[in-house]
Parts: structure tokens; C-alpha cells; sequence
């Protein structure tokens, strides 16, 4: 198993500012599809001995220059060796074709970082934790549920990517007749990028802004498509994914054993965020019947917006002490 040789920047090209607490440095490492990720690896300076470490993804869509750099940036301030990796097929990670999302490659993209962790020198095996950030939340429970290894997960603003494929925005096309109209688009699709050769994308957050559009869609372009989140490798701040990736997601739920998770889960989601009603009943499915339920908790953070949770927002509400004593209390 070798590596992908991968082009990666050496400039500093996040979307938030640099650390001297830590020390930075890009890494590699492949999942068992062999495909490279590419990652950005985060150390508390001088630190010494065998560290917890978390690795960090998502949101659905966007880079490791976002988001998920800043959770791992900062949890590195506070102790932890973290890596923030971009997806398979997307930012400065291998596979091809490109912007395509798999609910099975992906969460393998989690299980493979834990591998590439459990051999660091400075690593502990034994003290291994995950957070995924918006669609990524869903990947990471369902790496919890089959990956024993993974001692804390985090789901942060989570999306259920396989629930809102399938059934749409607050359940609203739940029935047989309107998942078939999407299956009939989506596999007419793949006959129009079979002849083209190349595969159509479906576009990134929308911009301009139309006058009707949705609030979480506004939310969405207030974050992706300005200079607080935009980024050139970003898929929402840009041509978004293939169109067809969506299919799979419609047929394979991701946290059907959620309920069998052992280890601990903490889901955190703004009251005020649209994606609000993922989280709330992944963690009752998570919880019932499940007689590991007592490590398992629900954050709400008041007024908080889905993007809120992504960088803070303007009232810094990522509730990043609490991550800490979560991470604390189970990569002991």
C-alpha cells in the first residue's frame, strides 16, 4: 500500500488566522480503496509523550481550509494532536473523478485517518477521538458504529446526508413516488455524463442570491460565497459536487446502528439552525435502546445557526470548552 504522489500547497491558505501555540505541517495517508488524503496535521508546540488525537472533517462540501481547520487548529491549543483531511475525491486528496460523495468511501475516510493516527510515534492508539462538522456529523456516527477503535465522536451541526437525500429538506418528499422522480433524473443523468465523457456538476451555494431564497440558504452564502468562508478548493463555494452523487445516498442509510454505538457521542447543534431536526433525532435513534446510552449527550447551543457552529459566527459560538472536557473525560 504506497501513498498517491499529491500536489500539495506550502503556503498558509486558510480561511482563519495561524496558531503559534501549535506547530503545522501537511501529511498523507490512504483509506483501504487506496485512495491519498491529504491533511493538514495540527502538535501543540513542545509537546512531549504519547498525545489524544482527533481527526477532524467536513462540512459536506467544503475543504480543510475551513471549518474543519479551525475545530483541529484550536483543539490542538488545547492539548490534543489533531489532523483536519479533505474527503476522499475532493480538495488536495487523491481519487478520481472528481467532487464525487460516497456515504460508504467517506466513512471509511474516517476510519483510515484513525489508522494513520494509531501509528504515530506521538500518538496514543488507545486515546483516538473523531469530530465531523455538518455532513460529516452523519459520517462520523456511522465510523463510531463500526469502527471500535474510535474511543469520543463529535458531530457538529450535523446533516443526516442520506435522510435529506432521500426524503428532501424537513422530510417534505418522503414517499415512493418522489424518490422515484429523483432516481429517474439521476440515472438519466449518468447517460448524459456517459456520453459526454465528463461528469456534470451541480453547482455550489448560489450566488447572487435570489429575493425568495430560503434562510439556511442565505446562511449558507453569508459563510461559502464571501470573505468569511470562501475558498478556491471549496465545492460550495464553487461548482459544487457531481450531480449523481446523490443516488447512492438515497438508498444506503448511514445510522441505521447508531443504537449499537458503545463508545461516547456528543451531538451539538444550534437551536436556531435549520438542520436542527438531524441532530436531535440522530440522537434519539442513537439512544433508544442502546444500553450504552449513558456516554451519549445532546449539546443545544442557544441561538446558534447551522454556520454558526462552522467558525463561531459572530457571537463565537462554538462551545469549544466543552469539547474539550467531552474529549477530556473519554480520550482519558
Amino acid at each position: 500500500m504506497k501513498n498517491e504522489e499529491l500536489v500539495l500547497t506550502k503556503e498558509w491558505d486558510k480561511t482563519f488566522p495561524k496558531s503559534y501555540k501549535v506547530d503545522h505541517r501537511k501529511v498523507t495517508f490512504h483509506n483501504r480503496y487506496g485512495i491519498t488524503l491529504a491533511a493538514d496535521m495540527y502538535t501543540p508546540k513542545n509537546a512531549e509523550g504519547k498525545l489524544p488525537a482527533i481527526a477532524v472533517c467536513g462540512p459536506f462540501g467544503a475543504v480543510k481550509e475551513q471549518c474543519s481547520g479551525l475545530y483541529a487548529q484550536t483543539l490542538a491549543e488545547r492539548g490534543f494532536l489533531t489532523i483536519a483531511f479533505d474527503p476522499s475525491f475532493t480538495g488536495e486528496s487523491g481519487g478520481a473523478p472528481r467532487y464525487v460523495a460516497s456515504p460508504d468511501i467517506n466513512t471509511e475516510d474516517f476510519c483510515a485517518a484513525v489508522d494513520f493516527l494509531s501509528i504515530q510515534e506521538n500518538v496514543d492508539p488507545d486515546k483516538i477521538g473523531i469530530l465531523g462538522i455538518c455532513g460529516w456529523g452523519g459520517m462520523a456516527i456511522n465510523a463510531a458504529a463500526i469502527d471500535t477503535r474510535i474511543k469520543a465522536t463529535v458531530a457538529s451541526t450535523m446533516y443526516d446526508m442520506t435522510r435529506v437525500n432521500a426524503n428532501g429538506y424537513f422530510d417534505s418528499e418522503d414517499s415512493e413516488e418522489k424518490r422515484n422522480e429523483k432516481k429517474v433524473a439521476l440515472n438519466a443523468q449518468r447517460i448524459k455524463d456517459y456520453k459526454s465523457g465528463e461528469y456534470e456538476l451541480g453547482g455550489g451555494v448560489v450566488d447572487p442570491l435570489p429575493d425568495d431564497a430560503p434562510y439556511f440558504v442565505v446562511d449558507y452564502h453569508d459563510y461559502y460565497k464571501t470573505p468569511r468562508g470562501y475558498h478556491a478548493r471549496s465545492l460550495n463555494s464553487n461548482g459544487g459536487w457531481n450531480i449523481t452523487s446523490s443516488l447512492s445516498f438515497i438508498n444506503m442509510p448511514i445510522l441505521k446502528y447508531s443504537n449499537e454505538i458503545r463508545s461516547a457521542v456528543m451531538i451539538m447543534h444550534g437551536d436556531k439552525a435549520h438542520s436542527f431536526y438531524f441532530g436531535k433525532d440522530a440522537y434519539e435513534a442513537m439512544i433508544k435502546d442502546n444500553p450504552y446510552a449513558e456516554n451519549k449527550q445532546l449539546l443545544v447551543i442557544e441561538g446558534a445557526s447551522h454556520t454558526d457552529l462552522y467558525d463561531g459566527g459572530e457571537n463565537n459560538a462554538i462551545p469549544f470548552d466543552k469539547l474539550e472536557a467531552f474529549y477530556n473525560e473519554y480520550l482519558k
